[in-house]
Parts: C-alpha cells; structure tokens; sequence
C-alpha cells in the first residue's frame, strides 16, 4: 500500500512517531510516498527527520499553539488569536493538502495530529470522492475516549485539546490513540487503544545506572531555575540538552554541569544511562524514560503536556512539578517502581500498527 504522512511540526513527539512508523511499514512491503509537514515560523523541520525519513517532504503553514512563549509558557489565548486571524495564510495551506492528496493519490493518509489535513477533510471529503481514508495517530486521542475517565476540573482544562484532537480527526475512519497502557477503546467514536512508537534506536541500548540527572528544557527560560537549584547541590552532575540556536555541541558550564544542543542519538545515550530524567513532559521521551526504568520529573510547559504529565502520573512514571525542584526528584528515586507491564505492551506495537492501518 502506499501511505502519506502529514505531521504536525512542533515537538520532537510527532516526527519520531512518524520515523517509527515509516519503517513499520516499509518492513512489511509498504510504501511512504511522501510527507507533509504542518510547520509555523518559530520551528524548523529537524535534521534527524529530514535524514531519516527517506520520503519527499514538503512543508505548508499550519497553526501553532506553543510558538508564543513568554520565558517559560506558552500564552494560549494570543496564539489562538494569532492563528484565527490568518485565514489566507491556511486557505493557501488547505488548498497545498488537497492538491498534494490529488497529486501523489495515496491509498490511506496518516495524520500525526495537523490540524489543516483533519480541516482539509472535512472540506473536501478525500474518503468519499476519492476514496482516500486518513487514520490519525496521536496520545492526546486517548481524551476522547470515553474508558478514559477524568475530572470536571480537568474537563475544563482539557476542553481546549480536545476540541483540537476532533478538529485533527474529522472524517477519520479510525482514531489511534497511543497510551501508556492498555484499556478499551471505542468502536463507536472509532478509537482504538495502541502501545506507544518508540524508534528502534531504543531498543539498540542496553540502560544503565548513572551518577548524574538527565534532562530536557524546552525552552531556555528554565535555565535559570537549573542553575540556581545546581548552585545549592553542585556535588549532583547535571547533563541537560536543549535546542538553543547558536549553541555550541556542549557548553561546559562546569565539572558537574553540561548543555547539550539536542542530538536525536546522544540524547537516547544519555538517558539509558542516567539516575533520573527531569523534562517539560513530551510524550515519547516520558515513554523512552519508562521503557530504560528511569524514574521521571515531569514539568509541563502547556496543556499537551499537562495531560502527558497526568496521564503519565496514573502509570507510575514520575512525580510532576511547576519548577526544575530536583531535589524532589531525588527525593522520588528510592520509591519509584517501574511498570513491569510496560515492555510486554510496547513490544506489541508493531503487530498492532499493521493490523489497524493495513489490515
């Protein structure tokens, strides 16, 4: 069969989904015809997707939600603003999808959460006139089943994603919602629950235990909380990674602290063989840290990651936090237990994959 991709371009999150399904399903005959990148001006495509996909790639303006950050977090409601008030910008993007459907005619479109594509069909009803069904993939799918209980108060703070995860997926004929652990989903609103798609570079290294904290900053609004919490235990070594332009591979801050710039097999190395992570929650590094058994802080930097934290918080993974407190983590690691279960039901990923897209 022959597939086309569309990602939503902000995060490390959706590329590395994309780049372990990719090779799903090359492994088993099938073809990636290209891919579609939803991107906004303040991310690039990163190099490790652009080198590892091997399928043509273009790239069309899409909405973001995490581009509008002061410091630290992101302010929702000028980004919302910011993107509603551009209809001529994502008429041209809607039109850039719908011709590229029409041009490379795939059999099935695999939408990792864009959100122009879930609009695209909705408007031009791929499925219906071409036949081109589209299966979306994402963890935040998992809201919208109703096995998946929460709170009035989280309903409220959720209410945003979710109305996003339904605009994502309009007129999907499957919902593939990658979740931490096993549970029903819902053959009338068309989920099903799948293990999460770690890249097979994972499974390439056999974990470790460290001396130091790893760790991921999204933005570099959080160094100053490191550095004052590394002042007060300087003794702990830190080795962060971030993606601050301009920054030299390592920056030796001193014997006990490094920076990183984000490196796709460094950062894995990193992790294997480190005492705890520490990070602003994405979820396929929560699930990296859950498959080496790292015991994990979680400090989200917007509602996405808010719930990864959440849900994350319900498998065990780690405790969550508003600031970079790592003595709180420390303080964690003699009580973590690893999920046991969580090997067994990542390992299933692959047998799952093929039998809901091509099956």
């Amino acid at each position: 069969m022959r597939f086309l991709f569309t990602v939503q371009g902000e995060g490390r999150g959706h590329y590395t989904q994309a780049l372990s399904l990719a090779a799903v399903l090359r492994k088993h005959g099938h073809e990636v015809v290209g891919v579609l990148i939803g991107k906004s001006d303040s991310r690039l495509t990163p190099p490790f997707f652009i080198n590892k996909i091997g399928a043509p790639l273009f790239e069309f303006d899409s909405p973001s939600f995490t581009s509008f950050y002061k410091q630290k977090r992101p302010n929702i409601l000028i980004s919302m603003a910011n993107n509603f008030l551009r209809p001529f910008v994502f008429k041209d993007s809607l039109l850039f999808v719908k011709h590229k459907i029409e041009e490379l005619k795939p059999d099935k479109v695999i939408n990792f959460y864009e959100m122009i594509t879930g609009t695209a069909y909705g408007m031009y009803r791929f499925d219906k006139k071409m036949g081109i069904e589209m299966i979306t993939l994402a963890h935040q799918y998992v809201l919208l089943n109703p096995h998946y209980k929460t709170t009035a108060e989280q309903d409220v703070k959720y209410y945003f994603l979710r109305m996003l995860s339904k605009i994502t997926s309009t007129r999907a004929s499957k919902i593939l919602a990658l979740s931490f652990r096993d549970m029903p989903g819902s053959e009338k609103k068309k989920i099903v629950i799948v293990p999460p798609l770690l890249r097979c570079e994972v499974f390439q290294i056999e974990p470790s235990d460290g001396d130091y904290i790893h760790g991921y900053m999204l933005n570099t609004g959080y160094l100053d909380e490191i550095s004052e919490w590394h002042r007060k235990y300087p003794e702990i070594p830190l080795r962060f990674f971030w993606d601050k332009k301009g920054a030299d591979e390592v920056t030796q801050v001193d014997d006990n602290f490094t920076l990183h710039k984000l490196n796709d097999e460094g950062f894995l190395q990193s992790m294997a063989g480190c005492k705890a992570y520490a990070t602003t929650s994405g979820f396929e590094s929560l699930c990296e840290a859950l498959y080496y058994r790292k015991p994990i802080l979680m400090v989200p930097v917007h509602v996405e990651q808010e719930f990864n934290a959440y849900d994350a918080g319900l498998s065990g993974v780690g405790i969550s936090a508003k600031k970079f407190k790592l003595d709180k983590l420390i303080e964690f690691i003699p009580y973590y237990t690893p999920d046991e279960n969580f090997g067994e039901w990542v390992d299933q990923a692959e047998e799952r994959f093929i039998q809901e897209i091509c099956g």
